[in-house]
């Protein structure tokens, strides 16, 4: 894509967000196909939020399940940026028409770094040695392309579809969980809708940090003291509807909830 095409394709994301009008896939208005182009329209619109003095508290890596990467067609996650206006309180009600279009709820495992990772060549051994340490967290996906009918390119420009996030209250060090084998129950309106490991992430959550620090290398970009990184969803996204309320639990980590109006 030429560079108008960018700016004009992170334009028509932008306006969604005061619009709440969700847009036609830019796969489909711009032939977007090159996921080199779909990160500089992400960017374009991270670099808009940041001259507006919004800073950027973390990253945020999708696609880590071989379920998702199969449904759209790749054999590797992608990555959003975290800005201090979407953390959210899990003591607080989400009104969802505020903020969000078309919201699905995710529970992550969330590392807080102490110090700052920067690739290439980062392994799981410098993520455990950079991590301050680990809460449960929901990450409220959303999408600013109409009815979620995205392709990889559509939603690594729209921020890899990122809406929010809620943390919960607890921090544990590393040395107090096998970061392969902690396990989930997810809850929605008091019922279990599902259970996983932390496995389902990469194998290895600490893993899909790695390979994060290892793919903005090529950006220039790192990951920073003092960042919240959000490693990936355990299971499928649940969507929501206004009233809903949402549990997760997770082994040593406590809970995490969050409620809709």
């Amino acid at each position: 894509m030429k560079e108008f095409q960018i700016k004009e394709a992170a334009d028509k994301l932008w306006e969604v967000l005061e619009t709440k009008k969700p847009v036609a896939p830019l796969t489909e208005l711009y032939k977007l196909e090159k996921l080199d182009d779909a990160y500089k329209i992400q960017l374009e619109n991270i670099e808009k939020k940041k001259k507006m003095g919004k800073k950027v508290i973390g990253k945020k890596i999708g696609l880590t399940s071989k379920a998702m990467q199969k449904a759209l067609g790749v054999n590797e996650p992608d990555y959003g940026f975290l800005m201090e206006d979407m953390i959210f309180d899990e003591n607080t009600p989400i009104v969802a028409s505020e903020r969000l279009i078309q919201p699905k709820v995710e529970p992550e495992l969330a590392f807080v770094l102490k110090e700052e990772l920067k690739g290439p060549g980062i392994t799981i051994v410098d993520v455990l040695r950079a991590t301050k340490g680990i809460m449960i967290s929901f990450e409220i996906i959303d999408s600013r392309i109409k009815d979620w009918k995205i392709k990889l390119p559509d939603t690594i420009a729209d921020n890899a579809s990122s809406g929010m996030f809620v943390l919960g209250s607890k921090m544990i060090s590393l040395d107090q969980v096998d970061l392969k084998t902690i396990g989930l129950v997810f809850e929605k309106n008091g019922e279990i809708i599902d259970t996983a490991t932390s496995a389902a992430v990469l194998g290895n959550p600490a893993l899909a940090v790695a390979w994060l620090a290892n793919k903005l290398s090529e950006y220039d970009i790192s990951l920073k003291k003092g960042e919240i990184i959000l490693s990936g969803a355990f299971v499928k996204a649940q969507e929501v509807k206004i009233g809903d309320v949402f549990t997760a639990e997770m082994t040593g980590l406590g809970t995490v909830k969050t409620k809709f109006i």
